[in-house]
């Protein structure tokens, strides 16, 4: 599906402001600026306030690439107990972990003591609206 909106060719500043424009440039279409492999991207809603501290909040769209490999620190899409869930993937030293962000060792699910957890995807873009 291509969804395309006007794309104004002036940038937006975010100090000073400069004069502006009506000058529309072209059509944008958001596909291409925010998916890279279609056919192994998903979007997903968040539910939930577990990753708050590092800026997903509740009812935030997830662009997901199930193509990636997650590195460290990568937030992704984790399938535990047949619920999908978004958290921070950390490795450290052979053992990799899920956690919400935060630097809490009881937060954190040992991945190599649970093997049937499985990553579906790396979160890419976070869209949430500005209140």
């Amino acid at each position: 599906m291509k969804l395309t909106i006007p794309y104004y060719l002036h940038k937006v500043g975010a100090g000073f402001p400069s004069p502006a424009t009506d000058y529309i440039e072209d059509d944008i279409d958001l596909n291409s600026h925010l998916i890279t492999n279609a056919p192994a991207t998903f979007i997903i809603r968040v539910q939930g306030k577990s990753m708050t501290n590092v800026g997903i909040y509740d009812g935030d769209l997830l662009i997901v690439d199930k193509s990636l490999n997650p590195k460290n620190f990568s937030t992704v899409i984790a399938n535990i107990n047949e619920e999908l869930v978004v958290k921070t993937l950390v490795k450290s030293k052979g053992n990799n972990y899920l956690t919400s962000g935060s630097k809490n060792t009881l937060d954190r699910i040992n991945l190599t003591d649970n093997p049937e957890i499985i990553i579906w995807g790396v979160v890419t873009y976070v869209i949430h609206k500005q209140q």
